[in-house]
């Protein structure tokens, strides 16, 4: 049994798709707590818009945004070929899994330090470990709410869209049911997360959580339809080590349609 199991190619692709997607979230959760400035970094001017009566407003992001693409691309990929069924599971693990990470963070917070471990890192400019330790894992518990349930919605309304787009459009246009559904779901995310972490939590203005949002979202449309033709060549890649057929009956049963593959014509 354990044997076939590991041996079963659709298997193990999926384990290696749950077991990178979990770990992705968990990295972006971690470094999402340092923001960073996209002009910066790509050398520009600050784009100083003015949306919602919020003057001075640029790029500046969370360290999160650098990987949050990257799952929904897997999560559209996941659907393509294993359903909703399957992203739905690997969603649960990882909101279950991130919640547990941050569970255990908070204990060894509260757990106390060691005196030598206190100073030792004020060589480096840290006089109190203890407070870096903190402020590092230490994220906000509106924040960590926030993107739980944002990430938990945002990843049920991607699957939604893509199967409502794929049955219009059947195996065609990929590009359109996968990118279409990451706007769609990424829209939602951007403002659950400022509507809970800082409309709630922090008492922020409308106008406010409208504008950073809208900040938020462009940089999100941009990197989607940049990232579009990665999902072409993991699809590619995909049916290359599956092996056509089994690709074909894999996507049919994503749909609900595993019988049609029996009036597939084969070659010979």
């Amino acid at each position: 049994m354990i044997h076939h199991i590991l041996k079963d190619k659709p298997t193990k692709l999926f384990l290696g798709f749950t077991a990178f997607f979990v770990a992705n979230a968990l990295i972006a959760e971690c470094i999402g707590g340092k923001l960073f400035s996209l002009e910066k970094v790509i050398g520009i001017a600050p784009a100083n818009f003015t949306l919602f009566g919020q003057e001075g407003l640029s790029f500046t992001l969370t360290c999160g945004v650098l990987l949050w693409p990257l799952e929904f691309i897997m999560t559209d990929i996941v659907n393509e070929f294993y359903g909703p069924k399957a992203v739905k599971r690997i969603s649960y693990t990882a909101v279950a899994l991130i919640a547990y990470a941050f569970i255990m963070f908070y204990l060894a917070i509260w757990i106390a330090p060691d005196n030598w471990w206190l100073g030792s890192g004020a060589d480096k400019g840290l006089p109190n470990m203890q407070t870096a330790f903190d402020g590092i894992f230490g994220q906000s518990n509106w924040i960590i709410i926030a993107s739980l349930v944002a990430f938990l919605v945002s990843q049920i309304v991607d699957v939604l869209v893509f199967h409502r787009i794929k049955r219009m459009t059947g195996e065609k246009h990929i590009w359109l049911r996968a990118t279409g559904s990451t706007l769609v779901s990424q829209l939602i995310d951007s403002y659950i997360v400022l509507i809970i972490a800082f409309k709630i939590g922090s008492n922020w203005s409308w106008g406010r959580v409208l504008a950073i949002g809208m900040m938020n979202y462009t940089y999100k449309f941009a990197v989607a339809i940049l990232l579009t033709p990665l999902i072409y060549i993991a699809e590619k890649q995909i049916e290359k080590y599956l092996g056509k057929d089994k690709a074909k009956q894999m996507k049919l049963a994503a749909m609900g349609k595993e019988e049609e593959f029996t009036n597939i014509p084969t070659a010979g």
